[in-house]
């Protein structure tokens, strides 16, 4: 020790004590600012190491990069993870129509709207014809859901001079969809016109640029077909004024003189309305023009009693759905 003493002038005896206990020195030595970024303990065996004693309570790991951890080859296979939440419910825990015992109240169970039966009213059409001197309706009643409806639906005209006389087709069908944009429906019509009922059978929906079309066919007793094709487009013009080009198409699979009918296509009606719609879209008064021509050999069969085979007129009316 007294050869330490000569080589370290600069120690005093306090030190040269301290060196003469290596532990005690090395727990006394401040090692806060010292790097070990370029320490390499890969080669150290920590497999012996026993920590079981230590206390991490108060280390602070706050500031340890924990990205560059390599994880890969932990296996978490013998992990106990029971205790955390999650998992599979047990069988009771809920009951099947979710009030867990706790009653409706006066309002009984809730109902999801998609299932609930309601009704509705459209009138597409309520209008006069000033060159005919008639009123146009077509008007359509329903009941059911969005998945199956009872229809009822009739469309005609009314004349306002003479005998007043009433022209109608009539029919009370079921509709189903058939498709997002397709609905069938099938049933029975009357036709007051010629005072025949029939079957019937249609499509309806709305063909690619959003035009609404509609298709149905008329099976009378005497084993005459009625077809009816009809196509409608609505073109915005801003929140509140719509046009709507209207055009229509009949056609009958054989010959009835009697009631002015031939085979093949009969008439083809069109009509251009300006509607304006108000309170919240439910009712749109309108103007329009319309017009209507005979084709085929029915023009010829018409001219023959005197009738008239070409009408134009201004049209005013409203439609309105509730």
């Amino acid at each position: 020790m007294k050869t330490i003493k000569k080589s370290l002038p600069f120690i005093g005896l306090s030190s040269a004590v301290l060196l003469t206990s290596p532990l005690a020195a090395a727990a006394e030595m401040d090692m806060s600012s010292m790097d070990h970024s370029s320490m390499d303990m890969s080669d150290m065996d920590h497999s012996s190491m026993d920590m079981s004693g230590m206390d991490h309570s108060s280390m602070d790991m706050s500031g340890m990069n924990h990205s560059s951890m390599d994880m890969s080859g932990m296996d978490h296979g013998d992990m106990d993870m029971s205790g955390m939440q999650g998992g599979e419910p047990p069988a009771d825990a809920r009951s099947p129509d979710y009030s867990n015992g706790v009653g409706y109240g006066e309002f009984g169970k809730p109902v999801m709207m998609g299932s609930l039966p309601t009704w509705g009213i459209s009138v597409d059409d309520l209008g006069y014809q000033f060159e005919d001197d008639q009123i146009n309706f077509e008007i359509e009643g329903w009941y059911g859901d969005d998945s199956s409806r009872l229809r009822l639906r009739t469309e005609g005209h009314a004349a306002t001079e003479d005998d007043k006389e009433i022209d109608s087709l009539s029919s009370l069908a079921y509709w189903q969809p058939l498709s997002i944009f397709w609905n069938g429906e099938a049933g029975i019509a009357y036709n007051t016109e010629n005072d025949k009922s029939a079957l019937m059978a249609g499509i309806v929906g709305t063909a690619p640029y959003f035009i609404e079309t509609d298709a149905r066919a008329y099976v009378y007793t005497d084993g005459q077909v009625q077809l009816d094709l009809g196509a409608e487009y609505e073109w915005r013009l801003d929140q509140h004024w719509v046009v709507i080009p209207e055009v229509e198409l009949t056609a009958f699979s054989k010959d009835d003189t009697d009631n002015d009918i031939t085979k093949g296509f009969n008439e083809l009606g069109t009509e251009v309305r300006l509607t304006y719609e108000m309170l919240s879209r439910q009712l749109s008064p309108y103007v329009g023009f319309s017009y209507e021509t005979v084709l085929s050999d029915a023009r010829d069969l018409r001219r023959q009693n005197n009738e008239g085979v070409d009408t134009s007129s201004v049209t005013a009316g409203v439609k309105f759905w509730f």
